[in-house]
């Protein structure tokens, strides 16, 4: 007999069906692939808990930042208190729109044009920015989401193509003997799904969230862009 095929057959003839014990049953691909889909399953919940924090922070700085914007203070004091420090969000919008007209209106040459698209050019690269750091690793969740269920259906396929083959060299097709070989070839799938479906659900959910803070953002840069429109337009 083939040693391989008959090494491969000896999980067929344990009664040990627990999750553990058909990991440690399983022949070493689909162990690979079982290990793999954990770890991206660890990886997936440790990206969700991060951005759950991140996004709720983001919140509450916007949250923050527009109660002191709206509250009548004036934008040069609200500039020179966020300028010191480092800015994220929408108080980096607001100080880079500030960056750029106080430039304009301190140099000697006091250059009005094309002031409106340069503060429109900032704003618009301060939220890409934003929006690019709250969407960072996102993509790591979109592929677990869709090639999870997959690389669990390639470990299941391996696993069942090794238990064929360790029934054809055993000639014993009896149940008892046929299950662990095929349940353990089926954990790999479980694991699969295990890993892609809260990757998938954390994505849909965040990518909502990254839409609509970006949405924000983008309204308050078309408010602040009417009010500095209408101060150019008083200077000029």
């Amino acid at each position: 007999m083939n040693p391989d095929v008959a090494q491969s057959a000896m999980p067929l003839v344990s009664t040990d069906v627990s999750l553990i014990g058909l990991f440690l049953q399983a022949h070493w691909i689909v162990k690979a692939v079982m290990a793999g889909l954990i770890g991206c399953s660890v990886w997936v919940w440790a990206i969700a808990i991060d951005k759950m924090f991140l996004y709720s922070r983001s919140r509450r700085a916007m949250d923050r930042f527009e109660q002191a914007f709206w509250s009548g203070e004036s934008i040069e004091d609200l500039y020179r208190a966020l300028s010191a420090k480092p800015t994220q969000s929408m108080a980096a919008c607001f100080v880079a729109a500030m960056r750029e007209w106080k430039r304009s209106f301190e140099s000697q040459a006091r250059s009005f044009t094309g002031l409106q698209m340069r503060i429109d050019k900032v704003m618009n690269v301060s939220i890409a920015r934003e929006v690019e750091r709250l969407e960072r690793r996102l993509l790591v969740l979109a592929t677990v989401g869709s090639a999870g269920p997959f690389v669990g259906l390639f470990g299941t396929v391996w696993g069942i193509m090794t238990s064929f083959q360790a029934i054809a060299a055993s000639k014993n097709t009896s149940l008892a003997v046929v299950a662990p070989g095929i349940a353990e070839a089926l954990f790999a799938t479980a694991i699969g799904l295990i890993a892609a479906i809260p990757a998938t659900i954390f994505y849909n959910k965040f990518t909502a969230e990254v839409n609509r803070q970006a949405l924000r953002l983008e309204g308050f840069a078309d408010e602040f862009s009417a009010i500095l429109s209408r101060q150019i337009d008083e200077r000029a």
